[in-house]
C-alpha cells in the first residue's frame, strides 16, 4: 500500500485508493475522461482516468506529476478490487487514539454532573440511544480544517470537556454541570455532516447548521424528561447558540453568561491547536521552518525549532 502523503514526481504506482469523487469531462479534442478524486487515510489527491472505470475502491497504476504546482496522477490502468482486498481504515482519516478509550474518557466526564436534569438529558443521548452513540463515534467533527476525521466529533468533544472541567478547578465560580452538559452536546454536526466516505453538507447543514440542529435536538429531548427547568434550558441552549463566540464565526448570539464563555475559549482552543497539530505532521512541515498564511489561524506559522 503506498498512501498518497508519500508519493513523488515521477513515480510509477501501482497500488489501492478510494475513489471518492468522480467527474465526467471532455478534451479540447472532444475525448471523454473523468476527472477523479483518489482518497486514503493520509489525503487526497487529483487525478484524470483517460479510459472510464467504474467507481469505487480500485487498484490503480499510474504516474505522479504535478500541474499548477500540485501532485496529480495520471491514471494508466484502474480496476474495481473485490471484498477482502482491501481495509476501508486504509482509506478514511481516522483518529490517532483509541475511539472506545476516547469514550470511556468522555463518560468519566459526564458522571461528574450531578445535576439530575442535566444527568438525565446526557444520559438520554450517550447511554439510552444506541444508534446516536453509534454515529457519534464515527462521525468527523469538520468537512475539512480540524477534527475532519472517523472518531473526530468525539476526539474534538472530548478536547473540549476536558478543558472545561479544567476551568471549573481553575474557577470554582462556574457552574460545572452546565459547563460540562454544553461542552459534551454539540451534537448538531451528527446532521450537519453526512456518514464518511462522503462527510460533506447535507441539505440540513447548508439550510440550518449544526447550531440551529443541535437546539433542536436538544429542544426534543428536554420536553422527555419531566419537570426539566425552563431557565436551566434557556442557559444551557444559550451555551450551544454562542459557543462560537461571534456573529461572524456562525453564533447566532455572542456568549452572555460565564459558562459560555469558558465554553467558546475551550472550543477555539481545541479547534486551533488541532488545526495546528494536523498542520505540522504534513510532509511539508518537516522540510521547512516557515509554513506560510493559515486562514484560519490567521497568520503564517512557523515551525519550533528544537
Amino acid at each position: 500500500m503506498r498512501y498518497i502523503d508519500s508519493l513523488h514526481e515521477g513515480e510509477r504506482v501501482t497500488s489501492i485508493y478510494m475513489c471518492k469523487q468522480k467527474n465526467a469531462a471532455t478534451t479540447k479534442n472532444g475525448k471523454p475522461y473523468e476527472n477523479v478524486l483518489l482518497q486514503d487515510r493520509t489525503g487526497t489527491l487529483d487525478a484524470k482516468i483517460w479510459e472510464p472505470n467504474s467507481m469505487g475502491i480500485d487498484e490503480v497504476q499510474g504516474e505522479v506529476t504535478v500541474f499548477n504546482g500540485a501532485m496529480q496522477m495520471s491514471i494508466k490502468r484502474a480496476r474495481k478490487c473485490t471484498e477482502g482486498e482491501f481495509d476501508m481504515k486504509d482509506f478514511l482519516p481516522v483518529s490517532s487514539r483509541d475511539i472506545e478509550e476516547m469514550y470511556g474518557e468522555l463518560m468519566t466526564l459526564k458522571n461528574k454532573v450531578g445535576n439530575t436534569y442535566l444527568r438525565s438529558l446526557l444520559d438520554s443521548f450517550f447511554v439510552d440511544d444506541a444508534e446516536l452513540i453509534k454515529n457519534f463515534k464515527f462521525h468527523s467533527a469538520a468537512k475539512s480544517v480540524h477534527h475532519g476525521f472517523v472518531g473526530g466529533l468525539l476526539e474534538h468533544t472530548l478536547g473540549v470537556a476536558t478543558l472545561c472541567d479544567c476551568f471549573a478547578d481553575r474557577y470554582p465560580m462556574l457552574n460545572r454541570d452546565l459547563l460540562l452538559t454544553g461542552a459534551m452536546l454539540d451534537i448538531g454536526k451528527l446532521k450537519e455532516l453526512s456518514d464518511f466516505p462522503t462527510n460533506d453538507y447535507t441539505d440540513d447543514g447548508q439550510l440550518l447548521g449544526h447550531i440551529i440542529i443541535g437546539v433542536e435536538m436538544i429542544g426534543k429531548r428536554v420536553a422527555m424528561i419531566y419537570g426539566f427547568p425552563s431557565k436551566l434550558e434557556s442557559e444551557l441552549k444559550h451555551l450551544i447558540v454562542s459557543h462560537h463566540g461571534e456573529y461572524e464565526y456562525g453564533s447566532p448570539k455572542k456568549p452572555a453568561i460565564m459558562e459560555a464563555f469558558a465554553l467558546n475559549f475551550a472550543d477555539n482552543m481545541d479547534a486551533k491547536m488541532e488545526t495546528l497539530k494536523e498542520l505540522l505532521s504534513t510532509p511539508q512541515a518537516q522540510t521547512g521552518e516557515w509554513l506560510g498564511f493559515q486562514k484560519m489561524l490567521d497568520t503564517n506559522v512557523r515551525r519550533t525549532v528544537l
